[in-house]
């Protein structure tokens, strides 16, 4: 799901900027904000629609008993998604080019997937590893994952990993509100 919300979304908005066809959307009647939220809305379908086929795929395929509440999953699911949708975005308007915005994402990518703990422990890590990757919203996402699927946790056993994903996506807010100020 990272990969494709931070690629995507970088990408298309970058293709937007390459084709010239970003300046006729600028000057349309519509807000920029609006743009912005039309192009990023699409992936949050999308964003779901991974969740729920990794999650039948989970059970159907590889037999996963899933204990916990797949709702309490989808609403916590929405801060991961969106926090990606900002990196894309942000990407995006640093990016003067779509091989530019893919290389920004893959710099992005690794890190988060080999530092996230999903292929290694968290634990075993070095410390300047652990620093890393607790600002990446994939760890705290996969540590949301595990509460509820595989622990049965409530709202109250995740919101410690909540909270770094609303930190990040406002930080990242932040980060590409300037730079969209700055290339417009």
């Amino acid at each position: 799901m990272t990969m494709t919300m931070v690629m995507v979304t970088s990408l298309t908005i970058t293709r937007e900027k390459e084709y010239g066809t970003m300046e006729s959307l600028l000057a349309t009647p519509v807000t920029s904000l609006e743009i912005i939220f039309g192009k990023i809305t699409p992936y949050i379908v999308v964003g779901y629609i991974q969740l729920l086929l990794i999650i039948i795929f989970a059970k159907v395929i590889f037999g996963i008993t899933i204990v916990g509440s797949i709702l309490l999953l989808l609403i916590a699911t929405f801060p991961f998604i969106i926090a990606n949708l900002l990196v894309g975005i942000t990407f995006s308007t640093i990016a003067d080019t779509q091989l530019q915005a893919m290389q920004m994402t893959f710099f992005f990518f690794l890190p988060s997937i080999l530092l996230s703990g999903f292929m290694f422990p968290f634990d075993g890590m070095p410390e300047w590893a652990q620093v890393i990757d607790n600002i990446s919203p994939l760890t705290h996402y996969l540590n949301i994952v595990r509460e509820i699927l595989l622990k049965g946790g409530g709202f109250f056993d995740i919101l410690n990993s909540i909270y770094p994903l609303l930190i990040f996506m406002i930080v990242v807010s932040f980060i590409f509100i300037k730079k969209y100020k700055n290339t417009i």
